[in-house]
């Protein structure tokens, strides 16, 4: 059975109402703000795709100029546009395929192969056994991170963690007040200092709390002032000795969280990032404001990184740990 096949006999509604009959109603409620975040890009990329297949009775060189189209306006990226269409040209020729409706499950296989690959990318954090797990948080101002890192900490408490917010960000203004906040809002934990302290003493005074009080996690919130790369550079090599120091192996994941609807910008923003440190993972914000959802593929493409998070709403509950399978049906479900 191909991909798309299997997405149908899993989310299509008949099976959703049987898995809420039985005890899988968290599962069916994630499937749903999946189907919710992804509306736009699903109104606006898979309706052309309907249309596209729609519009040709067989496959020729125009259906294949305007899929081509089609993919690249929805921020996959050019080049791995251009492998996608070759790749289905040689199924088309091979299998000898001339009907542009069968060929829609194999546009979803085939999207489906380009994040999965060779190369299984977890999106689970890494916790250690023992000690805490040191997250550290980075990406430009404007993105969204600090409530996001409160939405991750709110997600983690619940399931069952005592989790620590550090508040490393200590140039930008209000930065380590509304951190504090949020940590208020949700009730977790909080260690800053003043605005203009020095972050890697934030960072030193937070770990070692973290490790005397036994947390299990500590999430660390800290600066994007990405147009000075040499200086960010040289800070956050600083916070990574000092986290070392104290918690081994620390920090264990440092996460990029990137905003969706700056598109391939986003993508140059990674990029950058990636120069200047070890990014284990990205974090995607404002999912559900942007038409262009096939920026998750452009990361794994280009980036080689697991997507860790994804966010599809203003809600705390709208912050989902990323899957494939539910991305996928959340924006093809109207094909199926």
């Amino acid at each position: 059975m191909g991909f798309f096949n299997k997405l149908k006999t899993i989310f299509q509604s008949d099976s959703l109402s049987t898995r809420i009959m039985s005890d899988d109603n968290k599962k069916v409620q994630e499937v749903k703000i999946y189907e919710k975040g992804l509306s736009k890009s699903r109104d606006g990329f898979v309706s052309k795709l309907v249309n596209l297949t729609n519009k040709y009775r067989t496959i020729n060189n125009d259906y294949f100029d305007e899929l081509e189209e089609i993919l690249i306006m929805a921020d996959i990226g050019v080049n791995t546009v251009m492998d996608f269409i070759d790749r289905l040209r040689d199924r088309v020729v091979k299998e000898k395929i001339s009907d542009p409706i069968l060929l829609k499950e194999i546009i979803v296989d085939e999207l489906f192969i380009i994040y999965v690959g060779d190369e299984v990318l977890s999106s689970k954090i890494k916790y250690q056994e023992e000690g805490p797990t040191v997250i550290l948080f980075v990406g430009v101002n404007g993105v969204g991170k600090t409530t996001t890192i409160a939405k991750i900490a709110w997600k983690m408490k619940k399931e069952g963690k005592k989790v620590l917010l550090v508040a490393a960000d200590t140039f930008r203004a209000g930065a380590v007040e509304q951190l504090r906040v949020w940590s208020e809002k949700i009730g977790v934990f909080f260690y800053g200092k003043e605005e203009g302290s020095d972050p890697s003493s934030v960072v030193y005074d937070g770990c070692q709390m973290a490790k005397d009080e036994n947390y299990d996690v500590v999430l660390i919130d800290t600066a994007g002032r990405l147009q000075n790369k040499v200086n960010l550079m040289k800070e956050l090599e600083k916070m990574n000795k000092v986290i070392g120091g104290i918690v081994p192996q620390g920090p264990h994941e440092t996460l990029l969280v990137i905003d969706a609807t700056t598109g391939q910008n986003g993508i140059s923003q990674a990029k950058s990032f990636q120069e200047i440190t070890n990014i284990t993972g990205i974090v995607l914000t404002k999912l559900d404001g942007t038409a262009k959802g096939g920026i998750v593929l452009a990361i794994k493409e280009q980036l080689g990184l697991p997507v860790k998070f994804i966010g599809l709403g203003e809600a705390k509950e709208d912050l989902q740990v990323f899957d494939i399978e539910k991305y996928i049906y959340g924006l093809f479900k109207d094909m199926m």
